[in-house]
């Protein structure tokens, strides 16, 4: 009865395991989205997750939402410093997410600053 439990213990963890790293390693798509940053923020009672958006017209009616990972510093601090500024974000979308990486399936991994295509430049 023991090595029962024992075994099916294991084997719910490795499925777990398994299915962590497929949707943690496997990207669904990858690409790139250009629009004003019109929030960045770090949210969670718990869990704290970077959350951000950018409006990709000019009356805001199309909002793309994006989560970072702690570990990209670097997009992170561009973000903070290019608020309110028309971005270029290079992304990976993975098939789900799981709560302590982010609410969306969108993961931005690159900023640069990119010039407006509705403004004068």
């Amino acid at each position: 009865m023991k090595k029962a439990l024992i075994i099916t213990i294991s084997i719910i963890c490795l499925v777990f395991a398994g299915y962590y790293a497929f949707v943690y390693y496997v990207p669904y798509s990858s690409g790139v989205r250009s629009g004003e940053l019109i929030k960045i923020s770090h949210k969670g009672m718990l869990i704290k997750t970077w959350e951000g958006e950018i409006s990709q017209g000019i009356s805001g009616a199309q909002i793309f939402s994006f989560s970072v990972l702690d570990k990209d510093t670097d997009a992170i601090e561009k973000l903070k410093e290019y608020q309110g500024e028309y971005v270029k974000l290079d992304y990976i979308e993975r098939y789900t997410t799981f709560a302590w990486l982010g609410d969306t399936k969108y993961f931005v991994t690159k900023v640069t600053l990119d010039k407006s295509p509705h403004f004068g430049n």
